[in-house]
Parts: C-alpha cells; sequence; structure tokens
C-alpha cells in the first residue's frame, strides 16, 4: 500500500523534547554562569535574547560549538576558547542528560513502517549535532534518509531541503510532520504536499498559517496520513 508514500517527518520537539530538555540546560547554564561572573550573558539568557535567532538562516545550519561562539560574540566584544569550551561542555552534558523521545514517536515511527511509507527525517543544525541525537534516541533505523540543513548549507526557513527529499523518492503522496508552521507546514505546501502540524514544544503556541491539519500529538498526525492514504487510494470503509 505505501509504495506511493513518502512522509517527511522533523525531529526537535516533534519527535523528541528539545525544548524542555533545552529549558533544564539553560537553568544550569545560568546558574554556571551567574558562578562565573557572566552577567552579561545570563541577562542576555533570562531575556530572550536567543529569539533573535529564529529567523537567521546560518544559526539553523551551526553546529553547537560555533553556535556557542557566535552568542558570546553578539554579547561579549572579546570572547575566549576557554569560555566557549567551559559552556559546550556543560551543554553537551546537560542537554543529553535530559534528552527523551516523546511516548508517541516510536509507535509512530512503527506506524509509517506498517503503512510501507517512506520515511525521511528533514531537520535544522549541524551534521554532528542532529547525528548525535539521531544516535542516541536509538531511531536511526526508521529512515530512509536524513536530510540537515548542516550538510545541504540550507536551512528550514526556505523549501530547498523539503523539495529535496521529495526529488529523492518521487512519491506521489507526501505528508510532512513537525512542529513549526512557518518552516515545516511552508515546506509541505512547497512539494504540493499535506502538512500536519503537531501542537507541542518550543512553538506550540504560535499561529498556524500553513498545516493543512493541527493535532496535539503523534498518533493523530499517524491517524491522519492513514485516513488520507485510504481515502487516495479509494480504500477507505
Amino acid at each position: 500500500m505505501g509504495e506511493t508514500l513518502l512522509v517527511i517527518v522533523d525531529l526537535d520537539d516533534t519527535l523528541c523534547n528539545t525544548w524542555d530538555a533545552g529549558k533544564g540546560t539553560l537553568l544550569r547554564l545560568v546558574l554556571h554562569l551567574l558562578g562565573k561572573g557572566k552577567l552579561r550573558m545570563v541577562y542576555y539568557i533570562l531575556t530572550g535574547g536567543y529569539r533573535e535567532l529564529e529567523r537567521s538562516e546560518a544559526y539553523h545550519r551551526m553546529d553547537l560549538g560555533d553556535l556557542v561562539e557566535a552568542v558570546f560574540g553578539r554579547v561579549y566584544s572579546k570572547v575566549s576558547k576557554e569560555d566557549v569550551d567551559d559552556v559546550l561542555r556543560l551543554v553537551e552534558k546537560e542537554f543529553f542528560s535530559r534528552l527523551r523521545l516523546y511516548p508517541d514517536a516510536l509507535p509512530f515511527l512503527r506506524g509509517l513502517r506498517n503503512l510501507g511509507a517512506r520515511v525521511v527525517l528533514v531537520t535544522d543544525s549541524s551534521s554532528r549535532w542532529q547525528r548525535k541525537k539521531v544516535e542516541y534516541l536509538g531511531i536511526g533505523e526508521f529512515f530512509d534518509d536524513i536530510i540537515i540543513s548542516g550538510e545541504t548549507g540550507h536551512s528550514k526557513l526556505g523549501p530547498y531541503n523539503f523539495r529535496l527529499a521529495a526529488s529523492r523518492f518521487r512519491e506521489r503522496e507526501i505528508y510532512v510532520v513537525g512542529d513549526r508552521d512557518e518552516t515545516d507546514m511552508a515546506g509541505a505546501k512547497a512539494v504540493g504536499g499535506t502538512g500536519i502540524l503537531v501542537r507541542r514544544g518550543y512553538f506550540r503556541n504560535r499561529k498556524a498559517e500553513n498545516a493543512d491539519y493541527v493535532v496535539e500529538d503523534l498518533m493523530k498526525a499517524l491517524e491522519v496520513i492513514r485516513r488520507e492514504h485510504e481515502l487516495k487510494a479509494g480504500t477507505a470503509p
């Protein structure tokens, strides 16, 4: 049944709790920076200065070390390698100690496999950082391909990576499942697919303008895909 079915899936805050893990990490980082006397950086974090990065193409492709260095550079005129390495060690340790798959992630991925779907992970950030997450979470086996902005040179703020996924498999039905309307759902439109927005994580309260469906969890997303696929295949009861 799934020979014509391609599902493009996001990673962060769709399959795993990146924002929740990040919040706990930020708290530990603030305490660490206070102890180091980095009050300007603490102010930047507590006032949400990092939100300015949401629309930056370059930041969506950066490795964690480069990102930490760039953020420090926005706050301080001089940045030492020791400061960057110190923060990087803490952030990696704290983040991965908190990173978890959502409870519905594995049932969702197994459900896609049972449908016979091709599944492509399309995700932003560096190759090292995202592939480390996939390995840590143990989900690599579920994907027919993994497309990462740090490898292609294009973030999900544009359609390139979604079109790349569609061109590699050329299935007639395309679904995109993700948590961010302006990237994942806009990407679905760019490839003529059906966009299913999952309300969770950092972007959960943002307005949905591009999504075809808005759901609360991945099992409801799977229901949408199954129902739509059956209707298009003419096998719906």
